[in-house]
């Protein structure tokens, strides 16, 4: 990319926070390398089993959690606060090291624990809730501690007096601090349930993945690649926004580490074209939300939904596709039905890069993504395709950069200090991927943990069920009001938690309800709660992508998260669609499954253009509102009532389009 806008012209340098003591700085390298290194053995090489896995995985990412981060943000930490520390670090070490240890004689005791099974069982609960406290937020200690109280309340448990408290619904019989603890540390679904499992594992070797990706420069290639083209087009830096935020975020799988990566580049640019802050900052967030529902990594969310379901992680990603592009879509629609409102022209092309340079530079990108495809279709395991991935991309860069090093050589006569000078830049990158890896994995991990308390104590005490009850009651048996109510929970609990752990939870209290009371097809219920679940990084007042993104483009934080939600509404929409025609996911006939496409995409464009007021030329007052009403007919799985939402959705694009072009004539 010229020189012309410097932002873009920036290589992509990783930086870690080295701050600290130099002791601690390359303990973290050290335990984050390992950590890095034992997830590829045991992914590639000699998987391990599920309690020596999830405990070795667990302990290591708590170790580093105390380490990366203090006790309090604004804290320095002297000799005091090391010490607490260190403290915390100890603990998380034996609770790791005490499981894998103990675990043939913890076996045999089955059931029978012992005093010191059950107080290292309340050690390691208590050191991850802390480690979640740093890592994750306030938000999720506090469910983890509230959800271990509730297994405390009833005539029965440590805290009787506490049952006296909850309504009738709420009542069980509650359970003592043992029980609690062996349920929580020495079972399989507590902290080292399904959720830490998918974490050690799938998620963990993806994350590095994208790791490696990152350190390599894949960020800057997929940014120019989008640049390219579509930098020419009205409100070109938005809809490089957009693209790049699909191809980085299917990787990254963070909404947030995908705002500050791709937005630090795409919103000056947005600015400088003629968006608002807020719009600029608006349309970042909303597509780098899109990448925790874009396949292949989803978040994590791929591999929870495999887990839980026992769909094929493969036909989890088919499925997901479609709706994602979907959603990518209305994006972009919003985005160049502002463009054209506001007048707006793309870059000049002496600003842009060729798209035939970007390809020549960095083609080796798309080799291992083309490689991770293939394995998947072909029936490899996501932990063995992860693995094999990895790799691709460290062998590939490898070789470009020695090929690059050869034709530097043979220009300055020194072959030899060429080589020499890449091999060590290339060993650095390695060991940056493998730390960065291990680094963006400990929340996700952590979260992972607590969100396993949660769900243990929704299978000791029953609360699943009884949430579902009360569910049905609310909504009065409605489906509509039923998924308006998963929408506000999952609202709610994106106040404090992580999008993870939040499909977690909510996943475990609705789903039932959802399946067996309102019929929803198990895979359908599963993406609903899912997507549903991203809204925390979007919607006001805690629209955490939205934060980021305001910071970069100097704008109101409140203003951006509205623009941001408004752009993110197929976030909303999508999932509805599908809950009303689970056709699109759990199959169909073709000529079915292409008209449920085309009626859905042709609510979205009517929803734009009646949002925004907009499409070809300005929209009436009297088309926006039967522009809503045909959205509504499409959304409603009545056939009859398709037909005729989409016959007005087109009528009403050709007459607006009429309007335009007798515009531009009188002009």
């Amino acid at each position: 990319m010229s020189n012309n806008i410097t932002p873009a012209a920036e290589e992509f340098e990783i930086k870690l926070d080295r701050s600290g003591p130099k002791w601690a700085v390359g303990l973290i390298a050290l335990l984050a390398i390992g950590l890095s290194l034992f997830q590829l053995y045991t992914a590639g090489i000699n998987p391990l089993g599920l309690f020596y896995q999830r405990s070795i995985h667990l302990a290591v990412v708590m170790m580093l959690a105390f380490l990366i981060f203090p006790p309090f943000r604004s804290a320095r930490r002297g000799v005091l606060l090391w010490g607490v520390d260190l403290a915390f670090f100890a603990a998380a070490a034996y609770s790791g090291f005490y499981l894998v240890y103990n675990l043939d004689e913890i076996f045999a005791r089955a059931g029978f624990w012992s005093q010191q099974d059950i107080q290292v069982g309340i050690m390691t609960t208590l050191v991850l809730l802390e480690a979640s406290r740093r890592a994750v937020g306030l938000g999720l200690t506090v469910i983890g501690i509230v959800a271990l109280l509730y297994a405390f309340a009833g005539p029965r448990g440590e805290l009787p007096w506490l049952g006296e408290w909850l309504p009738g619904i709420l009542n069980h019989r509650g359970y003592t601090l043992d029980r609690v603890a062996a349920q929580m540390y020495l079972g399989q679904e507590g902290v080292f349930g399904i959720p830490l499992g998918v974490a050690a594992t799938f998620v963990f070797i993806f994350v590095l993945f994208g790791a490696f990706l990152e350190v390599t420069g894949a960020g800057k290639f997929f940014i120019d690649l989008a640049f390219s083209a579509t930098g020419r087009q009205r409100g070109g830096p938005a809809k490089a926004a957009v693209i790049a935020s699909a191809s980085m975020g299917s990787i990254s799988g963070s909404s947030i580490a995908n705002v500050v990566t791709s937005g630090a580049f795409t919103i000056p640019l947005m600015k400088k074209l003629g968006y608002k802050p807020a719009q600029a900052g608006g349309i970042e967030a909303a597509a780098s939300t899109g990448g925790q529902i874009m396949p292949p990594l989803m978040g994590a969310g791929a591999f929870l939904i495999a887990e839980y379901t026992r769909v094929p992680y493969i036909d989890i990603i088919k499925v997901s596709v479609f709706p994602a592009l979907l959603y990518f879509a209305t994006v972009y629609l919003f985005v160049h039905i502002i463009a054209v409102k506001q007048g707006m022209k793309g870059l000049p092309a002496s600003e842009l890069p060729q798209l035939k340079d970007v390809m020549m530079r960095g083609w080796y990108f798309i080799a291992p993504l083309l490689l991770l495809v293939f394995l998947l279709v072909s029936g490899y395991s996501p932990m063995r395709v992860g693995f094999y991935a990895v790799m691709s991309i460290v062998v590939i860069a490898g070789i470009n950069g020695l090929w690059r090093a050869w034709q530097r050589g043979r220009v300055t006569a020194n072959l030899a200090g060429e080589l020499k000078k890449t091999s060590k830049e290339g060993l650095r990158r390695t060991l940056l991927g493998l730390e960065l890896g291990a680094r963006n994995a400990v929340a996700v991990s952590v979260a992972c943990g607590v969100a396993g308390i949660v769900v243990a104590v929704v299978g000791l005490t029953g609360l699943g069920l009884k949430f579902s009850s009360m569910m049905i009651a609310f909504s009065g048996g409605n489906l509509l009001l039923a998924v308006l109510l998963v929408a506000v929970a999952s609202l709610i609990l994106g106040l404090g938690l992580p999008v993870t752990a939040s499909y977690i939870v909510l996943i475990v209290l609705v789903g039932p309800a959802l399946t067996a009371e309102f019929g929803i097809p198990i895979l359908v219920a599963h993406l609903l709660v899912f997507w549903y679940s991203q809204d925390s990084n979007v919607t006001p007042p805690v629209a955490l992508a939205a934060f980021a993104a305001a910071a970069i483009a100097g704008s109101k934080t409140m203003e951006t998260s509205v623009q941001s939600w408004k752009f993110a509404k197929g976030l909303y929409l999508i999932p509805l669609f599908f809950v009303f025609n689970p056709e699109l996911i759990i199959g169909a006939p073709v000529e079915v499954l292409i008209w449920k496409g085309v009626a859905l995409t042709l609510g979205l464009l009517a929803f734009a253009a009646a949002v925004e007021g907009y499409l070809f030329t300005w929209v009436s007052l009297w088309m926006r509102v039967v522009f809503t009403l045909a959205t509504i007919a499409v959304f409603y799985p009545v056939l009859l009532l398709e037909v005729i939402g989409c016959g007005v959705i087109l009528l009403l694009a050709g007459i607006n389009l009429l309007q335009q072009r007798r515009v531009a004539a009188a002009a």
